[in-house]
């Protein structure tokens, strides 16, 4: 299954400042919840892992990420990433370009990829795809967020906390909610 996303948040930082932190492959990772880099290999790839927690069990996905370009005149960066649940029933792969813009004395970040899923991950479906990759990306956009405030005035992030393992409960909770509210909808334009 392939799901295309193409997303936009608003961030409460100047344009360099944003830049500055999208270029921090580990800090950008920090962001995302249950994800981690565990390993640079070299300039442009990395090893890491991303732990999600579905009521008592818990999967853990080990992949690899490549940066496949960074252009500082359009403040863009693009990547690869792949990956494999530990006991191989499951397997992801992404193709992402984020790119800053400024906004004002603000800016935004804007995001599109890519994702492809199979096995057990490819199982929740296109429908639920769109929402849960909503509340996936929103606790990331948060997290870039407090990250960018946090940025002492040289421009350099902070050490990341260490990452909480995601709640994909919550996370799906949140996801079936924004479904239920998309199919009663009032005054939407359906049928």
């Amino acid at each position: 299954m392939k799901v295309e996303l193409n997303r936009t948040f608003p961030l409460p930082a100047p344009a360099g400042a944003a830049w500055a932190l999208l270029q921090d492959i580990a800090e950008v990772a920090a962001c995302m919840p249950g994800a981690k880099i565990t390993e640079r290999v070299d300039e442009s790839r990395y090893k890491g892992t991303v732990s999600v927690k579905v009521g008592p069990a818990s999967l853990s996905f080990r992949g690899d990420i490549e940066v496949k370009g960074m252009d500082a005149s359009t403040r863009t960066l693009r990547l690869s990433a792949k990956g494999t649940d530990t006991t191989g029933g499951s397997a992801a792969s992404m193709d992402l370009t984020a790119r800053v813009e400024p906004a004002g004395e603000a800016c935004k970040l804007v995001g599109e990829s890519a994702v492809s899923m199979s096995g057990k991950a490819a199982a929740f479906g296109s429908r639920l795809m769109g929402p849960l990759a909503d509340q996936v990306l929103g606790q990331f956009a948060a997290n870039f967020a407090a990250r960018l405030q946090a940025m002492p005035a040289q421009g350099k992030p902070a050490p990341a906390p260490e990452g909480k393992s995601l709640n994909a409960f919550g996370v799906l909770w949140g996801a079936f909610k924004s479904w239920l509210r998309s199919m009663f909808r009032v005054g939407g334009g359906g049928s």
